[in-house]
């Protein structure tokens, strides 16, 4: 019987992670393909292929961003935004968005610096990301401190800390590897 309880407790961790991972690049792929899958479909009925919205979706993307370079077209993109950031409440939700995309596929990279943070008076410490190393602008009396992100385990939430840069080690980690251990809860402490 606990032979029996150890090959079943064995293929739970085999299998379950397997189907986990396949069951949300599924949805991911569905979710994805659907966005102009669903406004393609009716024209093209059983020639649709799954994936077509995926391709074309991508293609759109790049040609948006092709545009963005172009002088003309490009002012009317940089007419757009300014519009965007100027209307109330739209103006909000816009900049965070951006902001966010900015900061992860964009040229200043935020997460890319690992940080090590102490919990006052308690001896403890912290993995968090470097989210911005200026913070001065928001507030001069932050003029020496720096915004770290310091994730929740097993989930994605998680608190910006506003730390006097003194106070912060930057360690040599790679930013997925200590992703993966703060959101493990520790558990993956060693990298692939």
């Amino acid at each position: 019987m606990k032979r029996l309880l150890k090959d079943f407790v064995n293929g739970l961790l085999t299998i379950v992670p397997i189907i986990l991972v396949i069951y949300v690049v599924f949805k991911l792929f569905t979710f994805l393909d659907s966005i102009l899958g669903n406004i393609l479909r009716p024209y093209m009925k059983e020639d649709y292929i799954p994936g077509i919205g995926i391709l074309l979706t991508v293609a759109i993307i790049t040609f948006f961003g092709w545009l963005s370079t172009q002088y003309l077209s490009g002012k009317i993109i940089k007419l757009i935004d300014i519009l965007l950031e100027r209307i109330p409440l739209v103006k909000t939700l816009y900049s965070v968005i951006k902001d966010t995309f900015n900061s992860l596929l964009g040229e200043k990279k935020s997460f890319s610096k690992v940080a090590l943070v102490e919990i006052p008076n308690t001896g403890m410490k912290s993995i968090g990301f470097v989210t911005s190393e200026e913070i001065e602008h928001f507030a001069d009396p932050l003029k020496d401190h720096i915004a770290v992100y310091v994730p929740q385990s097993f989930q994605v939430a998680g608190f910006t800390f506003l730390i006097p840069k003194d106070q912060v080690t930057i360690l040599d980690v790679k930013p997925e590897d200590a992703m993966k251990f703060v959101l493990s809860g520790g558990i993956t402490s060693k990298s692939n």
